[in-house]
């Protein structure tokens, strides 16, 4: 991933959306494409339903079935799309968010209240197992809706029924009104109501009270410009077409064959043949061939990944903090973006991107910067194990990078290093959740708002939903609380920066670089832009004529 495979949110995802990058063979092309249509390559999504997809390929589908409360200007602020406004008391804790007037459903129903009330209430519940319940965990009333993890060291057993199925916070008001009550204040709030998780869902979304209909999955209805076309064909394609006199911006196309690929190669050889009309991340071993094949449809923006590998700090040859800190001095960041991404990805020295506000640039200091001669004394010093091993995702571009690192880490600590490719992303964050011995950890994150906070509280917070390396620092978790509830984004972000301090002492993770989007498009289509979240702007694109 930058995009391809997900963090589990619920069970650890913040989805913002952690990257497992997952390639693969071309799906079928029998999309009845009209002239005035496009072709745009993603993986298989893990899910369709809001709630449940933490992943970018799922929400890229979902960006054009859906039309969010919030969009983000170019300075990330958040912008009214569905909403009319969205206002916080005076305290930052009850926000009051009133509808703009006309939007339906795919199936003709109005949008009103109650269709976010009702999916947001379904996305929290425990019970459910929605990927992302944890941003919903912010709304009073959500710990009641929790159960224990069934599945404990006793093995499987049934869990209690939460205390409750509906947030206490959600209040509707009238059809084009609701309240939101926060469990503490969040000044930044309406940020987060711009992420996947916020859309709605119609009548027709549930069977009964609280429980989806069988099958709504595979033909989803949003209230977005497009509409499916059929139903999700499974790894091969999601057609979806616009939507009569959508009361929200129109986009300049006619549909979107999103064609599912099992392989990067194989979906850059279909956008080389014109088969295809948008890449959005060209894999490793195509960049050297690129701008020859494309030409200026060759093209990089910024997004805003994070490419780290965590030490499972509960394994004891990780928990001294030399350890940690000399395999970081020990790989040349710059030789690596150089070499084998050929400057598609760029050293990062911070524990955040750049993107967002109150980033500051190298706040991991000397850990993050190339010493071999310091890392061996550090960690003979501090006799760390004689055997290094990175484990990764093989269903993402990773080997060659990994190979490349563990080449570093042995030339400058003396010691053994391999990488282990696990097939899936799902496999490897299994074997992280039983606390398996896989040695450092692969991992990426993208956001799903941009705030520092989205960096951190998932990432590092003790029992954060992608903290899956087991760090723990009280001071950390106050400081981002207190972010939190800071009364403006400035306060917000100097106890952010002071939280981050804390990562560049205590290095749970090593940052190793920041990510852009690397993509290209075909000679059809124009106006392609790629956006911070790797998403394709879909009101921009059109069909050359």
């Amino acid at each position: 991933m930058p995009g391809k495979s997900p963090w589990k949110m619920a069970v650890g995802a913040t989805a913002i959306v952690l990257l497992a990058a997952g390639c693969g063979s071309s799906g079928s092309d029998d999309s009845e494409a009209t002239s005035n249509t496009v072709v745009i390559g993603i993986a298989e999504p893990q899910h369709l339903i809001p709630s449940n997809t933490t992943e970018s390929n799922g929400a890229e589908v979902l960006a054009s079935l859906f039309y969010p409360l919030v969009d983000f200007d170019a300075q990330n602020q958040p912008v009214e799309v569905a909403a009319e406004s969205i206002t916080p008391d005076a305290t930052n804790t009850t926000w009051t968010v009133k509808l703009k007037p006309g939007f339906t459903f795919h199936n003709g129903e109005p949008v009103v209240a109650q269709n976010y009330v009702d999916a947001w209430n379904h996305g929290a519940y425990g019970p459910n197992g929605n990927g992302g319940s944890y941003f919903y965990s912010r709304i009073d009333g959500y710990e009641a809706l929790q159960s224990e993890d069934p599945d404990g060291e006793e093995g499987p057993k049934k869990a209690p029924e939460p205390k409750a199925k509906k947030l206490t916070g959600l209040v509707v008001v009238d059809d084009s009104t609701f309240t939101i009550k926060l469990s503490a204040p969040f000044a930044s709030f309406k940020s987060l109501l711009g992420y996947t998780v916020f859309y709605p869902l119609p009548k027709a979304a549930f069977s009964s009270d609280g429980v989806l209909a069988e099958g709504f999955e595979d033909a989803v209805i949003g209230n977005g410009p497009f509409k499916m076309k059929g139903k999700w064909e499974h790894d091969s394609q999601i057609v979806v077409e616009k939507v009569a006199d959508f009361k929200g911006q129109v986009p300049k196309i006619d549909g979107i064959n999103w064609k599912i690929y099992q392989e990067d190669a194989a979906q850059y050889a279909d956008l080389v043949a014109g088969n295809l009309d948008v890449q959005t991340q060209i894999p490793i071993e195509s960049l050297a061939k690129a701008s020859a094949d494309l030409g200026d449809r060759f093209q990089k923006s910024p997004n805003s990944v994070f490419q780290f590998v965590g030490f499972p700090t509960f394994l004891k040859e990780f928990q001294n903090v030399d350890v940690r800190r000399a395999i970081s001095m020990a790989i040349n960041r710059q030789e690596i973006t150089d070499q084998i991404f050929l400057g598609s990805q760029t050293p990062a020295t911070s524990f955040v991107s750049p993107v967002v506000a109150g980033y500051r640039e190298n706040t991991c200091g000397a850990n993050c910067e190339y010493n071999p001669t310091e890392a061996k004394k550090l960690y003979d010093a501090a006799k760390g194990p004689s055997e290094l091993k990175i484990t990764y995702n093989a269903d993402g571009p990773h080997k060659a990078w990994v190979d490349a690192t563990c080449n570093q880490i042995k030339a400058s600590l003396g010691v053994n290093c391999t990488g282990v490719g696990e097939p899936k992303f799902a496999d490897l964050l299994t074997k992280v959740e039983k606390k398996e011995n896989v040695g450092l950890i692969r991992l990426g994150w993208i956001m799903d708002y941009p705030l520092m906070e989205n960096y951190l509280g998932p990432l590092y917070a003790t029992g954060g939903s992608s903290n899956y390396y087991g760090y723990s620092n009280t001071t950390f978790d106050n400081l981002v609380k207190e972010g939190s509830s800071a009364a403006t984004p400035e306060e917000s972000i100097k106890k952010w920066q002071e939280a981050e301090d804390i990562l560049a002492k205590d290095m749970p993770v090593i940052p190793l670089r920041v990510g852009q989007n690397v993509f290209g498009y075909s000679e059809k289509v124009t106006n392609v832009t790629v956006d911070l979240f790797q998403k394709v702007n879909l009101y921009e694109i059109e069909v050359v004529s």
